[in-house]
């Protein structure tokens, strides 16, 4: 399957090059065609959400082209998830093409996107497809207190130096280094690398559809490949995830709180509850 992005900018420096309006989607459409040699491109994600467009005009060009066969489906990605389930009903209210795939970024050092983008995803039938899910690299095991440099700087790194970027970028910090140290121990336990853990982990995750995978070499798309033979017993998994738990925030963490169990559905347990509804 063939999958791209529009809203960047496609001359740097110039801002009516990129954007998530009409001209920059026909435009970079258009530009992707020609640069992939194709007639159609599989999936079409609106990236990075701009604040700006109306979301009509959003969906009504995402869904001439896919009346024009020059898309087949339709996505999102790093969009809030208000804005995404508003997308949606719109879409689905005037018969226009709907969103299929949400792409988010999520990993064990990154979970917040389980407050809102994740359920609402579940909920709304859209496929997830986590980006970064070996958290820039920080989950391989490669990194180490050594490498920690809080006065790093952004400028002037680039992909071929990953580590100072990732530095830089406030990848490296106690927090995540304790869970990249978890998920070694996983490892370890397994006979498999840290990133055949991370990426099982991932995989395992309620409503991930696929993440997507950054190797640059043939021996890391190998390893990367074999998470898909990595089974997680349910107390590693119970490690991984307390180790890696986050604060659910307002209102995700009262709405699960055992007070507001006990004062809506008394002893009774979701499981009951479930079992009821059927």
């Amino acid at each position: 399957m063939l999958a791209t992005k529009y809203s960047t900018l496609r001359r740097p420096g110039d801002p009516n090059s990129g954007g998530t309006h009409r001209k920059s989607m026909l435009a970079l459409v258009e530009a992707s065609l020609r640069q992939l040699n194709t007639d159609y491109i599989d999936l079409l994600y609106v990236n990075v959400w701009d604040f700006r467009t109306p979301v009509e005009e959003i969906l009504r060009g995402l869904d001439d082209l896919v009346r024009q066969g020059k898309v087949l489906y339709v996505a999102i990605s790093s969009a809030p998830a208000w804005q995404v389930s508003r997308m949606q009903a719109i879409a689905d209210l005037r018969g226009w093409s709907p969103l299929v795939a949400l792409q988010t970024e999520y990993s064990l050092i990154e979970r917040t996107a389980e407050r809102d983008l994740i359920p609402m995803a579940r909920e709304m039938g859209l496929g997830v497809v986590p980006f970064s899910p070996l958290g820039g690299g920080v989950l391989t095991g490669k990194y180490s207190r050594e490498d920690q440099n809080p006065a790093g700087s952004v400028a002037g790194e680039t992909a071929s130096n990953r580590k100072s970027l990732n530095v830089a970028l406030g990848w490296v910090t106690d927090r995540n280094l304790a869970i990249a140290d978890a998920v070694k121990e996983v490892a370890s336990e397994l006979g498999r690398t840290p990133a055949q853990v991370a990426l099982a982990w991932t995989l395992n995750a309620p409503g991930v559809t696929a993440p997507i995978i950054g190797a640059r070499a043939l021996a890391q798309l190998e390893d990367n490949l074999g998470a898909l033979q990595v089974d997680l017993t349910p107390s590693q998994l119970a490690r991984l995830e307390e180790v890696s738990a986050i604060d659910l925030g307002n209102p995700h963490a009262l709405l699960a709180s055992e007070h507001i169990r006990t004062v809506t559905t008394g002893d009774m347990t979701i499981e009951t509850l479930d079992r009821f509804a059927s």
